[in-house]
């Protein structure tokens, strides 16, 4: 496969200024690849900026939407991790945070007490009930430069580079995680447990 040659501009990008690169990209690949990971990280950090003040990250709020979406079924710890827009997210750490905040619980099923189900409590769904109006406002205000075509167009652009890069962008294996997760969370959560019977968690303002 022959290399594209070095982009030569008579002017330096968008992206090259806000991230002050002075030399040209090595090519239009490289370009689109950084530009694509400076838009993502501009686009979570204005998202952030809705839900941090109510208490939660935005994974946290990523997280506690996939639980509510359960409904009163509930839903397993692994297939949390699996539905994040952040596959790479550590699950167990992100859920102890909701569990203390009061906003899931979490429960052994029955018969099978080895898995663990998470449900959203009723203070996560009045929280979710606050933020989804102001997150979903966000969702239009990021993508207002784009007409209804262009909008379209880009979903399936990014659909074509996702669908790329699926097999070398998947997260790690699961299988450690499915044979110790389980155990280990609720076993981590009963050591806390015991420890501080108390535990006087705050909850998100």
């Amino acid at each position: 496969m022959a290399t594209r040659r070095p982009v030569q501009r008579p002017r330096r990008s968008a992206v090259q200024r806000e991230i002050r690169q002075t030399r040209p990209f090595r090519s239009v690949a490289q370009e689109a690849t950084v530009a694509l990971l400076r838009t993502a990280s501009v686009v979570s950090r204005a998202l952030a900026r809705v839900v941090e003040p109510s208490g939660i990250s935005l994974a946290q709020y990523n997280a506690l939407r996939i639980i509510r979406g359960a409904g009163t079924a509930g839903i397993p710890t692994l297939s949390i991790r699996e539905r994040m827009i952040d596959e790479g997210t550590t699950i167990t750490r992100l859920l102890d945070k909701l569990e203390d905040a009061r906003l899931i619980r979490r429960e052994r099923t029955v018969p099978d007490r080895r898995q663990v189900i998470c449900l959203v409590t009723d203070e996560g769904r009045a929280l979710l009930d606050a933020l989804d109006p102001q997150v979903n406002t966000m969702d239009e205000e990021v993508v207002a430069a784009l007409s209804e075509t262009q909008l379209a167009r880009f979903v399936e652009l990014l659909d074509l580079v996702r669908a790329a890069n699926a097999e070398r962008g998947a997260p790690r294996t699961t299988a450690a995680v499915r044979r110790a997760e389980p155990f280990g969370a609720l076993r981590a959560g009963d050591a806390k447990d015991r420890r501080r019977p108390d535990r006087g968690v705050s909850r998100p303002g």
